[in-house]
């Protein structure tokens, strides 16, 4: 990963964010990025070579764990940092776009030109609606995410055993989770931060609101 160009990409919505905006991409960066990085990542590794059920019929582990673990946390988390982060990118562009266009309207009329947009990163007409649209869309995102790890694994835990009875297996065999109390504690880390993130930025989209 090319970290200058991250870094860049970290400045230019940092520069055109509110103080809420900020803390929210702090939050992300540091307690959702570099978690899911640094750790999480690591934890589910191999959750699929450890998921140990009691036969040896070919075919029933692989069954059991498809059932009990339908997506993995791991990928859920990848998309949903994926799809929480693009919105802000469309705030970027949009405001390229407008610096695009003013540097057009220069170049063929001088520096006598009147000014369309005398600062491109001032939330006014277009740009203030891109803002607030993509506050509502990562808020969405979040809240649809937690809608569908809370369906996946109920209460956001996991069992340190489950019974799976589905063909080809023989009977109810009992299968056991790797590292639960782990997996169960960075989930609920996981959660956590990002039911901060959904109210910093609904109250960022109320101050946004109310400020105009």
């Amino acid at each position: 990963m090319n970290w200058g160009m991250f870094e860049g990409l970290l400045n230019g919505v940092n520069k055109y964010s509110t103080a809420f905006g900020r803390i929210w991409l702090s939050l992300v960066f540091i307690f959702r990025l570099l978690v899911y990085v640094v750790a999480a990542e690591r934890v589910w590794s191999d959750d699929d070579k450890d998921f140990d059920c009691n036969t040896r019929q070919p075919g029933c582990t692989n069954v059991c764990y498809d059932h009990f673990f339908p997506v993995s946390h791991i990928r859920l988390w990848a998309l949903q940092l994926i799809l929480v982060t693009c919105p802000s990118l469309l705030v970027i562009m949009h405001v390229a776009y407008r610096e695009a266009k003013e540097q057009r309207r220069r170049a063929a009329g001088g520096d006598n030109c009147r000014c369309i947009y005398p600062n491109p990163g001032k939330k006014r007409g277009g740009l203030w609606w891109t803002y607030l649209l993509s506050l509502i869309f990562k808020a969405g995102v979040d809240m649809v995410f937690l809608y569908i790890f809370y369906r996946f694994y109920r209460n956001y835990t996991l069992p340190r055993l489950v019974k799976c009875e589905l063909p080809p297996c023989p009977n109810v065999v009992d299968c056991f989770i790797a590292r639960p109390t782990e997996k169960t504690i960075f989930t609920l880390f996981m959660v956590v931060t990002t039911c901060v993130c959904v109210m910093l930025s609904l109250v960022e989209a109320a101050y946004l609101i109310g400020k105009r």
